[in-house]
């Protein structure tokens, strides 16, 4: 007979912890048994308030990604829970399926983190889980029995094939015929399906670096090694845009025709214009062009992660027709209906990397795409992070900015530089008498320090943040002394 655990004490020891996007965790702590309380505690907090007895399923191309989702459905099958397996696609195909079913979700994905880590997205039936959702999950107390085998999965591709239609039934002809996009397909979970909705548009598709092994690219800290790539690409195919994405397909990496990698939250401003959106809901790390540009009826500025930012749309809903938000990784959430090309789409309030992609491609069907992007307010962001950074050590930096600003940024080199506002909603984010902005926070998904920085030009936006980092590297462990 298979011992039987509790949730909550496997959830408590097993050092896996929610971070600003679902549970993640180093693969070696990411047992069978510890998925398997997470989705015990998941599923009968979900009963509170849903009625259902089916889950979707669904992972990344992490080595370890399929173990984990074998846990999960064995997990579920001690609670007569059935499981529809979707195998490798992006989070936000799943997170549509299942809201389209009116079940929940579970996505094994770490994003964007190494291969040595993974993690648990959850998704309720009606959307992401909460802040709420999670406490929850992990205070949950569920009875289950130790897993000692796990069950073999078969996969559908109903998910892939509706997510594909989702953007293809927009269109009834082939408006991208004459355009070149490549995509950067390297180890994503959608770069099996991203060639077909592009083709089915009337695209040149150019399908570049598929990759065996898994890529762990942060769509908010790009490697100048992929910076190069995607330049070199487009003097080579001569196209007009290189699309990618992080480990999961719902953040996007899009460049403009010279090969120029998009900020984010640039892409996501362009692309809620084009759709006409009124009220945004993004994180405070996001670029003040966004507000600068008048283009928006409201914006409403959360903390960092989209269960902040998803939060917000209820109360703007009430307010505004059109609501959408997006982060500075470039992840775009559809927090309404809206109407497309005289089309309904419906909301997808989860990051989605494909939206915001064919809205630039609509705004700059007779333009360039850098064109755009010029003629957008000035204002440059740059991040970087620092990884393998103890997130205690990262706190330690953050509370003294909090006590003694002047202090934090006369260490870190700004001296001649008056402070002019100090903002905590997420970290430490301070703004100079000169317009530049700094800030400083732990991720939520990892033990690294991130850095952000703003200007009027990126030369100085890059140099706030390389030379922060590079300061903050030096610096003594005891910041108080």
């Amino acid at each position: 007979m298979n011992k039987k655990l509790i949730s909550a004490e496997v959830l408590a020891q097993s050092g896996v912890t929610f971070g600003t996007s679902g549970a993640r965790g180093l693969v070696t702590q990411l047992t069978p048994n510890v998925c398997a309380a997470f989705c015990v505690a998941f599923i009968k907090s979900m009963q509170q308030s849903f009625s259902f007895n089916t889950v979707a399923l669904a992972i990344d191309n992490r080595p370890s990604s399929y173990s984990l989702a074998q846990a999960c459905a064995s997990a579920l099958q001690q609670l007569n829970i059935n499981v529809v397996y979707y195998g490798v696609i992006p989070t936000p195909a799943l997170a549509y399926k299942a809201m389209q079913d009116n079940i929940p979700a579970i996505m094994v994905t770490g994003s964007h983190i190494p291969f040595d880590r993974n993690g648990l997205k959850f998704y309720r039936p009606d959307g992401e889980i909460s802040k709420t959702d999670e406490q929850a999950i992990i205070t949950e107390q569920v009875e289950f029995f130790e897993l000692t085998d796990l069950i073999e999965l078969t996969t559908s591709n109903q998910a892939t094939e509706e997510y594909i239609k989702r953007y293809t039934s927009l269109f009834t002809s082939p408006w991208l015929t004459g355009k070149r996009i490549g995509i950067y397909e390297h180890s994503s979970a959608g770069r099996d399906l991203y060639y077909r909705i592009f083709e089915a548009l009337g695209a040149s598709v150019f399908r570049l670096e598929r990759s065996d092994k898994f890529v762990p690219i942060d769509t908010e800290a790009v490697s100048e090694q992929d910076t190069i790539k995607a330049i070199n690409w487009s003097k080579k195919y001569n196209l007009d845009m290189v699309f990618s994405t992080d480990g999961d397909g719902d953040r996007p990496l899009v460049s403009d025709e010279n090969g120029n990698w998009l900020r984010g939250d640039i892409l996501g401003l362009l692309s809620a214009d084009a759709l006409n959106i009124d009220a945004l809901s993004v994180p405070i790390s996001c670029n003040t062009a966004i507000e600068i540009s008048q283009k928006f009826k409201h914006v409403e500025r959360t903390q960092i992660g989209s269960p902040y930012v998803i939060s917000e749309f209820y109360q703007l809903a009430e307010k505004f027709t059109t609501v959408a938000g997006f982060e500075a990784n470039g992840g775009f959430l559809l927090g309404s209906d809206v109407q497309l090309n005289g089309k309904l789409l419906k909301s997808l309030p989860t990051r989605d990397a494909v939206l915001p992609v064919i809205m630039l491609l609509i705004a700059a069907e007779n333009k360039k795409i850098s064109a755009l992007v010029n003629s957008l307010p000035q204002r440059f962001t740059y991040s970087d992070r620092i990884q393998n950074f103890a997130t205690e050590k990262s706190q330690e930096i953050i509370a003294l900015g909090k006590k003694a600003p002047e202090q934090l940024m006369t260490k870190l080199g700004f001296i001649d530089t008056e402070i002019n506002s100090i903002d905590e909603t997420d970290g430490l984010r301070i703004r100079f008498e000169d317009g530049n902005i700094i800030h400083l926070r732990p991720s939520g998904n990892a033990p690294e320090l991130r850095c952000y920085g703003e200007a009027n030009t990126f030369s100085t936006a890059n140099k706030i943040v390389v030379t922060t980092l590079s300061k903050i590297i030096k610096l003594d462990t005891n910041l108080n002394t």
